[in-house]
């Protein structure tokens, strides 16, 4: 039997599944970014119906507070998640030798950095500001960098254990761990105020198109030679 090369996963991508998906996202992403650039009133109210009901929560349960200060601040920052990367880099190269493909993981989680770095300076909005607040960030808000990296990173490895074959008990783990993070991420930035609910939207939708075009473009050229 014939066996694939070393650091070649042994299941192709789907690059027709994953251009499509590049389509929907890069569309519902201009269009998130173009309602908050505006500002699109009605998304604006929204924005702070939702983060005055979560602020108020916020204040009236400590406990809960602190436990989404030590999640958003240790288990989901943005440095946790791209160490998490890093070492699948060099599980990548380590174990399979796969050094193309480790360096399109790698390119690609330093590209939504990027983008997430750009777009924050070109929206330039400011963060929601509490006379009571319960935590603190810097810089500006949209979109959230905890959402995106989350994003970023749990899809590029989930992608990971799909090319290389993982079988459904690792499989399902990994889609609930990844859930729970990308999700978890985004409501603790919202209930700690510091981000409006769009900002995390953003955040979802552009670190989704990250990943998709990683799988798209590495499809693309994986198909036209060996990996």
């Amino acid at each position: 039997m014939h066996s694939p090369p070393v650091g070649s996963p042994p299941r192709p991508p789907r690059p027709r599944a994953a251009a499509r998906a590049v389509v929907v996202l890069a569309a519902a992403s201009a269009l998130v970014v173009l309602l908050v650039a505006l500002p699109w009133q009605p998304l604006i109210a929204l924005d702070g119906d939702i983060s005055r009901a979560t602020h108020r929560w916020a204040v009236d349960e400590p406990g809960v507070t602190h436990a989404f200060r030590i999640l958003t601040d240790w288990v989901w920052d943005p440095l946790t998640m791209r160490l998490a990367c890093a070492a699948a880099v060099v599980w990548l190269v380590w174990r399979h030798s796969a050094w193309r493909l480790a360096l399109w993981v790698a390119a690609a989680c330093a590209l939504g950095t990027l983008l997430q770095q750009v777009l924050k300076a070109a929206v330039d909005r400011a963060r929601p500001v509490w006379p009571d607040p319960v935590d603190s960030a810097h810089y500006t808000a949209f979109p959230s960098g905890h959402a995106m990296t989350a994003t970023v990173v749990c899809g590029l490895l989930l992608w990971l254990l799909r090319l290389y074959g993982a079988g459904r008990a690792l499989w399902r783990t990994g889609v609930a761990l990844a859930a729970v993070s990308v999700v978890g991420v985004g409501l603790t930035r919202v209930w700690l105020g510091v981000h409006w609910p769009s900002d995390v939207l953003g955040g979802w939708l552009l670190g989704a198109l990250v990943v998709a075009g990683a799988m798209a473009s590495y499809g693309r050229w994986h198909g036209s030679g060996p990996a």
